[in-house]
């Protein structure tokens, strides 16, 4: 990477970080999956993170769009963005910088969840350690693949809440493909079935690292990163 990247990412990075709205996301998020999961651990008396796997991704689709809908939204209607591409950046580094700047918040988030699994390990027994960490591997691509949809939803208009329900639906509508399988043709429901997102998590979160899934998440990160770098391109020269 050159220096010029280095230095746009950093900058993102710190945009991100100096912002308290970064930190109280953080704390709802946190917040959030740990009622979740206290909740299982305590009430009912079970040791295990299923109930972490599955919550996260369905509060990842309200909390992914709010943190990446002002990307590049925020900076074409500040002005800033007309700035910034006369600085020698690239489309791509844009893109790349931004987004990786909001895989480092939602990492950090999901970092944190990491509290759960080291109880886990200490009160628990049988505790099947490859599947966790097969789990929260899935969790992570899933994270990337959900910013980088917000990334492309952010290059795409100038309004910030536009940005938002965009990714929204995008995210929404992958996260529910595998469960409406019952009302499509049978001819359909393999296709869909292998285009929803939390059908590849599902199975990652049991220990299962196929590659089917890794190429799924990584076409699905680069189709939308790629076509961020178009949008961006279309839209500076109009």
């Amino acid at each position: 990477m050159r220096r010029n990247f280095t230095v746009l990412y950093q900058k993102e990075v710190q945009s991100y970080f100096n912002s308290p709205v970064a930190y109280i996301t953080l704390v709802v998020f946190l917040l959030i999956n740990a009622w979740f999961f206290t909740s299982t651990f305590f009430l009912i008396n079970e040791s295990d993170l299923r109930t972490l796997f599955s919550v996260v991704p369905i509060v990842y689709i309200f909390f992914i769009p709010a943190i990446t809908m002002g990307l590049i939204a925020r900076e074409r209607n500040t002005g800033t963005m007309e700035f910034i591409t006369t600085l020698p950046f690239s489309d791509t580094e844009i893109v790349i910088a931004k987004f990786l700047a909001g895989l480092i918040l939602v990492a950090a988030a999901l970092l944190f969840t990491l509290v759960h699994f080291f109880s886990l390990l200490i009160v628990g027994t049988n505790i099947d350690i490859g599947a966790l960490i097969s789990g929260y591997l899935g969790l992570l691509l899933v994270s990337a693949a959900y910013v980088a949809i917000g990334t492309f939803c952010s290059t795409i208009t100038d309004n910030q809440i536009t940005a938002f329900i965009t990714s929204f639906l995008i995210i929404f509508i992958l996260f529910i493909l595998d469960k409406i399988l019952i009302f499509v043709p049978a001819f359909l429901s393999s296709i869909l079935q292998y285009l929803s997102i939390d059908f590849h998590l599902e199975n990652m979160s049991r220990g299962v690292i196929d590659t089917r899934n890794l190429v799924y998440f990584g076409s699905l990160i680069l189709f939308f990163l790629l076509a961020s770098i178009r949008s961006l391109e279309m839209r500076k020269w109009r």
